[in-house]
């Protein structure tokens, strides 16, 4: 029985033409969807996926993939929502909620698992965050005695970056060296040796790095008999943030669809800002032609977030882009004042100005919470932090340090991890050094001991304890009740954190502090069903604070938001600032050393200009501070306008200065010949 699409009366002409695109006449042609910033994208998505369960799609057989796990639950969520309003209990009975929701690593991992003896891995592996992946990277970089090279080696971070960026756009080393890199082209041969032997300690540990995951999935695509069985497993596959995917992304999706049947992919071009993670532009800009026929291309350009006002300067803005799918955001909201172009002094004055524009706000109804100040780099926002606290007004920053760095939940999850792949090295050397008595040559010892055992917790536990370690006892004791699970999941995370708590109270001076992200650990481990799958989700999907950093909302109710404008994508408020709207900043001079980089840089401003619904402040300081460029240290510099603002743009703006006869709001554009960065970083190793 054909159901009444009344579900779908809310959405726009263009909206319910991407929602019912191919539905009900077999197998759905490929489809692209151009969504512009505050245009219902989210909707719109979870809108078709509902659609094609109320027209008789299976929700087994749904691939959704989306960049966060808390975007796909609320993804979930919608969809259940929309097929319960229109099927009601039927919606149930059809097989109730998405199973294949998630990220793509999320995604990647739980298949490699399935697949693991296909392709193989054993399938106790476990998965490496970043500081893992680096710390092991610095293991095997000692062991080669790169760390002792008369030429300063690039540092752990630094190779992992470089052996990431390999993987995940499909690049020869030589080739991201060049582009990326030109300081450590003259380590290309030790670099491969390095990596060649870092994949080989990954596979002795039975690790995965967050890369692998990709990778593995990708390469496991090439075998025409695993990609058709894993391709055959969905009849769609819908994809979020298209713009924002690699290479290794783009290759994993047309393998499980090579001829587009059944592929819905959204995202906008003009929000592609993650480059430096690898992602491509290309992946969204080519996408229609890779089938035949093309792949069809709806787009949608009404705003529900802007002013009528932001969003003409946010067009002009990314109109003057090299190469975009055409798109110009329109709104029914015709009133409001013109995006404020401002200059001033310096950024003391800069961070005066905003203080007072917020508290300005503040007294007429716009809570803090309601406005946010945007910049390119996280080190912009020091002059204002400054003055925020002078003036008590309370800030929440977001881009510092991540739950899963702090010191003590990463001293818990390696307990964790060791007991779940004891082969893990990295998580073992971590939590023997807890110990009192246990130094890196015991714990390398004891590591050396048991990695050839068949059953290396029980080769543990019948090693004689390091002649100074009292605790060795309590160590073994705990290793084996978790090992055993007696205590079943999640009460094993208890047992782990009464192991741990007295070593905490020991290292660790604000160890009260530390005991709240402990507490919230355990919650946390709560909503999973087993150990493997708590590990696993947390290192891909971590949570963003941790208990010191999360103070300052318990601390006022109402607080100020500062963000990068990376961490920013995505989100809204009512008023924005945004800092450093000057060339050297915006773009920074790391950005300039290509046309792409330009490009990126540009389509930086205009998702920061996108996140403002009523206010939009640009504020153009005419001085700025630089830390050690080129060989004249820390320095104040002379700024211009933004070249992404010329002077054909200015009648999109209003012009003002602060204090008003600080600046004149005709400062000249800077026109700089191309900076040879390249250049500037191998002068740098000379």
């Amino acid at each position: 029985m054909s159901l009444p699409a009344t579900y779908l009366d809310g959405l726009n002409p263009e909206q319910r033409c991407a929602v019912e695109h191919g539905v009900g006449a077999g197998p759905c042609p490929p489809l692209l969807v151009i969504a512009g910033a505050g245009s219902g994208k989210t909707n719109t998505l979870a809108h078709r996926v509902a659609h094609l369960v109320v027209n008789g799609a299976d929700p087994h057989r749904i691939l959704l993939m989306t960049f966060s796990r808390r975007a796909a639950a609320e993804m979930t969520r919608r969809v259940e929502r929309i097929a319960r309003r229109v099927m009601g209990d039927a919606a149930g009975a059809r097989g109730g909620a998405l199973n294949w929701a998630g990220t793509f690593h999320g995604i990647g991992a739980r298949l490699l698992r399935e697949h693991s003896e296909l392709i193989g891995l054993d399938p106790s592996f476990t998965i490496h965050d970043r500081e893992d992946s680096a710390d092991l990277m610095n293991l095997v970089r000692h062991d080669l005695g790169f760390s002792k090279t008369e030429s300063r080696f690039p540092a752990k971070a630094t190779c992992l970056s470089i052996y990431s960026r390999c993987v995940n756009a499909g690049l020869a080393l030589e080739v991201v060296l060049g582009a990326h890199y030109p300081w450590c082209a003259g380590w290309a041969a030790e670099l491969k040796q390095l990596f060649a032997s870092y994949v080989d300690a990954k596979q002795r540990h039975n690790v995965l790095d967050y890369d692998d995951l990709l990778l593995y999935w990708a390469q496991t695509m090439t075998e025409p008999a695993l990609a058709d069985e894993i391709g055959s497993r969905f009849d769609h596959v819908l994809v979020d943030e298209y713009q924002d995917t690699n290479a290794l992304q783009a290759q994993v999706l047309l393998g499980l669809k090579p001829d587009g049947r059944g592929l819905t992919v959204v995202g906008d071009d003009a929000q592609s800002i993650y480059s430096f993670r690898a992602a491509t532009v290309r992946n969204i800009l080519d996408f229609p032609k890779a089938f035949s026929p093309p792949a069809r291309i709806v787009t949608l350009d009404r705003n529900y977030r802007s002013t009528q006002a932001i969003l003409g300067a946010a067009n002009g803005v990314i109109d003057l882009a090299a190469e975009r799918f055409t798109k110009n955001l329109w709104t029914d909201r015709a009133t409001g004042s013109p995006p404020q172009l401002v200059a001033v002094r310096d950024e003391a004055d800069q961070a005066r100005y905003i203080v007072e524009r917020v508290l300005e706000h503040r007294e007429s109804g716009t809570t803090l919470k309601q406005q946010a100040v945007l910049f390119r780099t996280s080190s912009h926002s020091a002059p204002l932090e400054l003055e925020l606290t002078r003036r008590n007004i309370p800030f929440v920053k977001f881009g510092g340090l991540k739950f899963l760095d702090a010191a003590h939940v990463k001293d818990m999850l390696a307990l964790l991890r060791f007991v779940q792949n004891p082969r893990d090295r990295v998580a073992g050397f971590r939590v023997l050094l807890l110990m009192p008595g246990v130094g890196p040559a015991s714990a390398q010892k004891t590591l050396d001991a048991i990695g050839s055992a068949a059953d290396p917790l029980t080769a543990l536990a019948h090693l004689p304890a390091p002649p100074r370690a009292p605790d060795w006892g309590d160590f073994v004791d705990a290793v084996g009740e978790l090992r055993d699970g007696t205590a079943g999941w999640p009460a094993e995370i208890e047992r782990a954190r009464l192991w741990y708590e007295p070593h905490l109270d020991r290292i660790h001076d604000d160890a009260v502090t530390r005991r709240a992200d402990l507490v919230q650990l355990a919650q946390i481990a709560s909503g999973y069903p087993s150990r493997e799958r708590f590990l696993t989700e947390l290192t891909l999907d971590p949570p963003d604070a941790t208990s010191d950093q999360a103070g300052v909302p318990m601390l006022d109710e109402d607080y100020l938001i500062l963000s990068t404008i990376h961490s920013a994508k995505g989100q809204e408020w009512k008023s924005v600032f945004v800092l450093n709207v000057v060339d050297g900043c915006m773009p920074s001079d790391l950005g300039t050393g290509t046309s792409a980089e330009i490009e990126e840089e540009r389509r930086l401003l205009y998702v920061a200009m996108t996140r403002a619904k009523d206010d939009l402040h640009l504020v153009v300081p005419q001085r700025f501070f630089t830390h050690g460029q080129n060989a004249m240290g820390d320095r104040h510099v002379y700024a211009a306008r933004s070249r992404f603002i010329p002077d054909r743009l200015l009648g999109l703006f209003e012009r003002a200065s602060w204090p008003k006869a600080a600046a004149s709001p005709g400062y000249p554009t800077r026109q700089a010949p191309p900076i040879d960065i390249g250049a500037r970083m191998r002068g740098m190793w000379r």
